[in-house]
This record gives C-alpha cells, sequence and structure tokens, in this order.
C-alpha cells in the first residue's frame, strides 16, 4: 500500500463531500485554535461557507487543513503553502504534482540542514562560553 502524504493533497472519499464542520468541530478535529482557523480563513487558505455568524467546513477545507499543517510542521511560509494548495488542487497529471510537491520539500530539506548546521556552530560556541565561564567561576 502506497502512503500519499498530506502535504500530496486530500484522498477523497465517497463521504467526505457530504462531511461538514462547525468551527468548533475542525479546531477540535486539528487541534488548532478558533483563532488560528480563522487566520487562515482571512489569508484564504480556507473558505468555509458562512450561515450569518456561523463557520462550516466541507471536505475541501478539512483536506486543505491536512495539506496546511502538515507544511507548517515542515517549515513552509504561508506564500509557499498557498503554492502546494494550488497545486494540489490544479488539474495537472498527479505524477507532475508529486514531481513539484518532491522539489518544493528538497528546497526546504536544504533550508533546514543549513539552519541545523547553524545551529550546531552556536550550540559550539554557547558550549565554549559555558565552558570557560566554568572555569572562571571555579577558580575565581
Amino acid at each position: 500500500m502506497v502512503v500519499v502524504p498530506d502535504i500530496a493533497g486530500p484522498v477523497q472519499d465517497e463521504n467526505s463531500e457530504s462531511q461538514v464542520l462547525a468551527i468548533s468541530e475542525m479546531s477540535d478535529l486539528f487541534e488548532v485554535t478558533l483563532r488560528t482557523l480563522r487566520f487562515y480563513e482571512e489569508k484564504g487558505l480556507l473558505n468555509p461557507v458562512r450561515k450569518g455568524a456561523r463557520r462550516f467546513y466541507g471536505a475541501r477545507d478539512i483536506g486543505r487543513m491536512r495539506v496546511i499543517l502538515q507544511a507548517k510542521k515542515i517549515g513552509l511560509t504561508l506564500a509557499e503553502i498557498r503554492r502546494v494548495i494550488k497545486l494540489v488542487e490544479s488539474s495537472a497529471p498527479r505524477l507532475e504534482q508529486f514531481a513539484e510537491l518532491q522539489s518544493i520539500c528538497q528546497g526546504q530539506q536544504q533550508i533546514l540542514r543549513e539552519q541545523k548546521a547553524m545551529l550546531d556552530e552556536q550550540v559550539a560556541e554557547v558550549e565554549g562560553v559555558l565552558d570557560a565561564l566554568d572555569t572562571l567561576v571555579v577558580t575565581g
């Protein structure tokens, strides 16, 4: 069985079209705050149906939320998340979508590796400072 990552877009089943969640249910399902959902709506990433003051999320928003959260977890920016959503909702062939997503994720992997190397250097520098301070405190 091939497991498709959430960032590759929602896998729809027959019942997903009828699934509608209120904002509190959406919040509970994804363990995010109501403020987070409103923020993603404000940024155009989610488009709930409004009935009066209430928001209702359908299958498309549920799928988008899975994409958003995985993309956020790997460190993509809102602009990059918007690009991913546009890509996975496009009519491009799935293999082309996967290749583009792979490219996006490889780019992010490189950025994260560079950040990790910088953090490793910073940790080593702090450890050197602490070692020197330990020596001063003990001999002082």
